[in-house]
């Protein structure tokens, strides 16, 4: 089992940004994931990173959120720009354990979860 730790959240102003990060256990050859989870909402995938697949977005964030991943330091990175109050969740990392080279944002497509870290927007 892949231990996530997530860093980096806080409470920002509408229209900034925040870097969160992801620092597993292991090595992370496989697909990783950003997802994100409001009270009362359902949760949302984000964003996912696979070394040989490359990038997937969900439409909502594209263009204002990038992930990427730093092999080296087993750590993944979520950047978010223009901030708005909607972003407003737990944003939790995951991380599939097959190498299969399928890169979702679908939750059950992931076997191990991080605890999150909370992100509040203010308008």
């Amino acid at each position: 089992q892949v231990r996530l730790v997530e860093s980096g959240g806080g409470s920002v102003q509408a229209g900034g940004s925040l870097r969160l990060s992801c620092t597993a256990s292991d090595h992370t050859f496989r697909a990783m994931g950003w997802f994100r989870q409001a009270p009362g909402k359902e949760r949302e995938g984000v964003a996912c990173a696979h070394r040989r697949i490359g990038t997937t977005y969900a439409d909502s964030v594209k263009g204002r959120f990038t992930i990427s991943k730093d092999n080296a330091k087993k750590t993944l990175y979520l950047q978010i720009n223009s901030l708005k109050p909607d972003d407003t969740a737990m944003y939790l990392c995951a991380a599939r354990r097959s190498s299969d080279g399928i890169c979702t944002t679908f939750a059950h497509d992931y076997d191990d979860w991080g605890q999150g870290t909370q992100v509040t927007i203010s308008s």
